[in-house]
């Protein structure tokens, strides 16, 4: 997460930006992609004024608090944030399904049995098929498909083993501990 904190009319201080990312930071349960956030903090008189921009996959998300108190307005304009970034999640959710009916894939039944709701969360069940093959072998396919991870049962110990992309670029491989 690339975060810049502006001051504006008003001297930096590292708490109000430490304050800031720690609350930013949060929106990275909601997206797994990496975000772009730009925080304006600005003071006119008594009116202290929080501004927040996100890029999230090319979407921008933006919200903007004024209050007395700087503290107040970045948790307040925090929360509208949150808000729009769970809407936007929501929406990008729908219209993947949506999709999926169209084509045929998914069904109104098999749809209701797939989908469990805990608090706004979505979760889709998906039955996957882990073939048997190597890490190196898993690995390759990883980077011929357009997933983020594969499920793959090992060959020689006949194990389910996860590889995936990792944030830095490098794959990742999760091993069950015996």
């Amino acid at each position: 997460m690339d975060i810049t904190v502006t001051f504006r009319r008003m001297e930096p201080i590292d708490s109000l930006k430490a304050y800031a990312e720690d609350k930013l930071s949060k929106i990275k349960k909601y997206v797994d992609s990496p975000i772009e956030a730009h925080v304006v903090l600005t003071v006119e008189k008594f009116r202290h004024q929080a501004d927040v921009s996100l890029s999230i996959n090319g979407a921008r998300i933006k919200a903007t608090e004024e209050t007395e108190d700087m503290y107040s307005a970045i948790d307040q304009v925090m929360d509208k944030v949150e808000k729009q970034v769970k809407r936007h999640l929501s929406k990008t959710r729908n219209r993947r399904t949506e999709g999926l009916k169209k084509e045929g894939i998914l069904t109104e039944d098999s749809e209701e049995s797939a989908a469990i709701a805990f608090d706004e969360a979505v979760i889709m069940v998906e039955k996957i098929i882990a073939k048997p093959m190597d890490p190196e072998e898993a690995a390759m396919q990883l980077n011929l498909s357009r997933q983020d991870f594969l499920v793959f049962r090992r060959a020689k110990t006949s194990e389910i083993n996860v590889i995936y992309k990792r944030g830095d670029g490098n794959l990742g491989l999760i091993e069950p501990a015996t």
